[in-house]
């Protein structure tokens, strides 16, 4: 199985960086051209649940997500078991960490991304277009946060 990762530097606390990530109404108001909508299907967010982001234009269109491990608020691990990027990757999973930046823990935090796949065939490149859209939404974060 192959790996990428990639992370930001928030301008907001750990927690509260969490609590955007889990919560659907937030994350849906982020940045709509990106992630249009979340919503759990199932569950309460909690490993076994499942969670569908309907993503913006230029992205995968639909991506169904099932919760592996939640480390409260800290990370999150899921795996995609639908939408295209389970068309692509088999399996594919997906970390998103929010970790207090030392001596600056109210202030700001690192939010990690990593990805643990294996491409369905060797024509399928790495998922660097999902690295790059995780990135960039993870840093409007930031600008979420300075708005409300």
């Amino acid at each position: 199985m192959e790996s990428m990762k990639g992370e930001v530097v928030l301008n907001i606390p750990a927690q509260k960086a969490w609590e955007m990530y889990r919560d659907d109404e937030i994350i849906s108001k982020i940045n709509p051209n990106m992630l249009a909508r979340a919503e759990y299907i199932e569950g309460d967010g909690s490993p076994g649940s499942l969670r569908v982001f309907k993503l913006g234009p230029g992205y995968v269109r639909e991506s169904t997500e099932k919760i592996e491990k939640v480390e409260a608020g800290r990370s999150i691990t899921y795996s995609v078991i639908g939408g295209e990027l389970r068309n692509m990757y088999d399996p594919y999973k997906a970390t998103f960490s929010f970790i207090p930046l030392r001596g600056q823990e109210g202030e700001k935090c690192i939010a990690e991304w990593k990805a643990e796949f294996k491409p369905l065939s060797p024509s399928i490149p790495p998922p660097e277009k999902a690295k790059d859209a995780a990135l960039g939404f993870l840093k409007h974060f930031d600008k979420f946060q300075l708005c409300r």
